[in-house]
């Protein structure tokens, strides 16, 4: 019988590992789709951000009540999964609580701070369900989430819930079969609270409380399995590529736009036809974006790290004042994009290969709404730029498309013309002032 379960358990473990792998490759080779930016400079601040950010969710403490919750659902959830690895071995080999005996006395602590910990990630996660679905915040019940986003939140909160629960549920029935005596459980001292669960199962038999015991243990490794596999298609994949991203974020002043030396070499050579034959670097084949592999690819990595919590659409003025832009749509629609490009690429389908992130998934309207203030870069708590993919966008649009407002197009003209934004004589430029 343990055999089987052995065997189960590896051949469980198995799948759910290759799978996972799968769809990590995946999405590397997606985010490897975008173009190539070197991004190895301040090696110092850039772990500095990894522990303030990433670990540290400094950003997060704008409003504390709500960092605090997060941290205690974040750091609880990480760190009670050390125990996974417990029930791994466990599973494998056919043991029971294998450090038990190695650790006597501060297996019993370490078990009763899960406890804790688990006690602070279940009512984490059953406030901020509350929160979500009652409260009706605005940027929890914006059009952008319509449809799955929204549910995926949801999903994520209850799962963690479940899984909290049945470790409560395992740890409590493994408890109460080491007080009736029972020879497979070792008495491990007693624990915090699944302890106190435990005196409610004093009139189970040995065998039921054995049953809820392995169905609790399989069912919380089954849980982590399935939700080590769901997090990959889920915003939730925020857990494992907050770090990076806040490794890689970018170190400028926020507000200093990177110049273009394609676009620089074609001004010089408007302006000096004989430089043509110079050693000028190679220009683009197209200025700006128009799709996502014309991103760079860490303007992938920000999209597939989008935690869509809204606080860059909370704080952006064109959002609140009514416009169509929305920060967290354009990084949701990057992300969709990328994916759709993905799978094209996997299966080498033709079928919607005349589509563009811009115009099928990012508007005109959307992108001319920005005013690049940078609030939506100031807030997101992992280091995400919206702003960067919408100033490229915008780009692509005015240098390939000729796509400006007729306003744009006079203060263009007369730039050009008269070398400033107002129509004057280049010798009367400071008539301006005048006016």
């Amino acid at each position: 019988m343990y055999l089987i379960q052995q065997l189960l358990f590896i051949s469980l473990s198995a799948i759910a590992i290759f799978l996972f792998s799968k769809k990590i490759r995946e999405i590397s080779r997606n985010i490897n789709l975008g173009k190539a930016e070197e991004i190895s400079d301040c090696k110092l601040n850039r772990w500095k951000n990894v522990l303030l950010l990433a670990f540290g969710q400094k950003k997060m403490f704008r409003n504390p009540l709500v960092a605090i919750l997060h941290f205690f659902v974040y750091a609880g959830f990480v760190i009670i999964n050390i125990e996974i690895f417990e029930i791994f071995l466990d599973g494998i080999l056919g043991t029971h609580r294998i450090f038990a005996n190695q650790l006597g006395s501060f297996y019993t602590f370490l078990i009763n701070a899960f406890e804790v910990l688990a006690a602070m990630v279940l009512s984490g996660c059953v406030i901020f369900l509350i929160r979500r679905n009652t409260l009706k915040l605005k940027r929890f019940i914006s059009k952008d989430l319509d449809g799955w986003p929204r549910s995926d939140a949801n999903y994520i909160l209850i799962a963690e819930i479940l899984l909290m629960s049945l470790f409560f549920t395992m740890n409590a029935a493994d408890r109460a079969l080491q007080l009736k005596g029972n020879i497979h459980f070792l008495d491990t001292g007693s624990f915090l609270i699944s302890g106190q669960i435990a005196s409610t199962f004093n009139s189970f038999s040995i065998s039921s409380l054995e049953i809820i015991e392995r169905s609790a243990w399989w069912l919380h490794i089954v849980g982590i399995f399935a939700f080590l596999n769901y997090l990959p298609y889920s915003k939730h994949l925020h857990i494992l590529l907050a770090f990076p991203n806040a490794y890689y974020a970018r170190l400028e002043p926020m507000g200093k736009m990177e110049n273009m030396p394609s676009v620089q070499n074609e001004v010089l050579l408007a302006l000096q036809p004989e430089m043509a034959n110079a050693n000028l670097t190679e220009t683009e084949k197209r200025f700006g974006a128009k799709d996502v592999t014309d991103l760079s690819w860490k303007n992938l990595m920000d999209a597939y790290t989008c935690t869509e919590c809204g606080r860059c659409s909370a704080a952006c003025p064109a959002t609140q004042t009514g416009k169509l832009l929305s920060p967290r749509k354009i990084m949701m629609d990057t992300r969709d994009r990328i994916e759709e490009v993905g799978k094209q690429l996997a299966t080498g389908s033709k079928n919607e290969i005349n589509k563009s992130l811009l115009h099928d998934y990012i508007s005109v309207e959307e992108l001319r709404a920005c005013t690049t203030c940078n609030a939506c870069v100031q807030e997101c708590p992992v280091s995400i730029s919206p702003l960067d993919i919408i100033i490229q966008l915008r780009r692509y649009l005015i240098m390939e498309e000729s796509n400006a407002p007729q306003e744009w197009s006079v203060m263009f003209g007369n730039i050009e013309n008269n070398f400033a934004p107002w129509k004057f004589n280049p010798d009367e430029r400071d008539k301006w002032s005048e006016q």
